[in-house]
């Protein structure tokens, strides 16, 4: 379980970077090269010849302790596919980011049957019967969980793709991802290089249209924005989804794939990702930052009536 548990996580060492970085290139080296395959077919046979090593003498193959790591390390690329941050697959060959939008980043829903599987695993003696249910319960139930996610993320996709052709909605793009904690509120996003329409709608919804809130992309204001490197790897990073605002004094990059601190109660509420342009050093932890900011009973009571659909 140890081996486990570090082969599952080595792909996130790259939070080390942060120690050194700017921000804009810490969100570019997070989920960068060391998600890519590239790194996962040079770390896994480092791992299967340590572990091959240090536990000899042992009855277990190398291929075995090499589809052993491969399974942690892969696993762990794919399912970070699936939220909204994006994954360089084909690092350092390609920047494309994979994200398939289909599951919040922390989902108790998910993750709660590993944690119960862990701690059973943890507490039973390590030859007892039941060790195996526990396992594959660890590890069925999410992948169901998952499943059902994509299900969900396939209803709402059709169902926003549908209205957006009936209101004539101008768009180049669009997409749509998970709102916090759970699978059935979902945060829309379509526009074009002029603006963007956001809203929330969820899967038990039957109402005929989808509120949306028009935001203009404020192209305009780059131009008393610092032009540096810095910009220019937020840019990348947002995927084309940004807008700009003017708080007083201070120029704002909004990346909008991190939805709105609490769009379904207020939509006009600002975005989780706003990153000062002009106040550099003051974006410490940007896209935690405002994941639950103003939230109160008010507001989750809000995210429970909306997820009931109107």
């Amino acid at each position: 379980m140890l081996w486990g548990m570090l082969a599952q996580s080595i792909p996130d060492i790259d939070f080390v970077a942060g120690f050194w970085m700017s921000t804009p290139e810490t969100l570019l080296a997070h989920r960068g090269f060391t998600h890519s395959i590239l790194f996962g077919l040079l770390i896994v046979p480092v791992f299967a010849l340590l572990a091959e090593r240090l536990h000899r003498p042992h009855n277990i193959t190398f291929r075995k302790w090499m589809m052993f790591f491969a399974a942690e390390v892969f696993v762990h690329l794919f399912i970070d596919a699936f939220n909204n941050y994006g994954i360089g697959w084909f690092e350092p060959f390609s920047h494309h980011r994979f994200s398939f939008n289909a599951i919040y980043v922390a989902d108790p829903f998910f993750s709660v049957w590993p944690a119960i599987a862990c701690c059973a695993l943890l507490i039973m003696n390590r030859f007892h019967l039941h060790r195996k249910i526990w396992w594959k319960f660890g590890i069925i139930l999410p992948a169901f969980y998952l499943c059902y996610c994509v299900m969900n993320k396939i209803v709402i996709d059709h169902e926003v793709s549908k209205q957006l052709e009936a209101r004539e909605i101008p768009h180049e793009r669009y997409f749509t991802t998970p709102a916090p904690l759970q699978n059935w509120l979902w945060f829309v996003v379509a526009g074009n290089d002029q603006g963007y329409s956001v809203g929330y709608t969820s899967v038990f919804d039957h109402q005929s249209t989808i509120p949306l809130n028009y935001f203009p992309r404020n192209d305009s204001l780059l131009q008393s924005a610092p032009q540096d490197d810095d910009l220019k790897r937020l840019l990348r990073f947002s995927q084309q989804y940004y807008t700009l605002e003017k708080w007083n004094d201070t120029l704002v990059f909004n990346d909008l794939r991190f939805g709105q601190e609490i769009g379904w109660y207020d939509p006009k509420e600002k975005f989780v990702f706003h990153y000062y342009l002009n106040f550099p050093t003051n974006n410490d932890l940007v896209i935690q930052r405002g994941r639950f900011e103003g939230w109160n009973k008010t507001v989750a009571y809000s995210l429970w009536e909306n997820i009931k659909g109107h």
